[in-house]
């Protein structure tokens, strides 16, 4: 992990406002979902990526019933028989 070089304060309700030019190098729009993540003493910010509720991969979810599901792990549902 490497410093961006960009110091911003939190405001009264916790906010910081990410600069223009990081949220253009990472494709972040206004409105999308982004993931906090905690490691040791470090806060991490990561653009949301949806993961299978059953294997954890994050290629070819969709979202069914409110839950993501890969199209392996959806292939594997079908095929079982009750």
């Amino acid at each position: 992990m490497r410093p961006a070089g960009v110091v911003r304060k939190v405001d009264q309700l916790g906010r910081i406002v990410l600069p223009k030019s990081l949220r253009k190098r990472y494709r972040m729009n206004e409105g999308d979902p982004v993931e906090i993540l905690v490691s040791g003493d470090h806060i991490l910010l990561e653009r949301y990526r949806p993961k299978c509720v059953f294997c954890g991969d994050m290629n070819g979810v969709t979202e069914y019933r409110e839950k993501h599901i890969c199209t392996n792990c959806l292939r594997e549902m079908t095929q079982v028989r009750l």
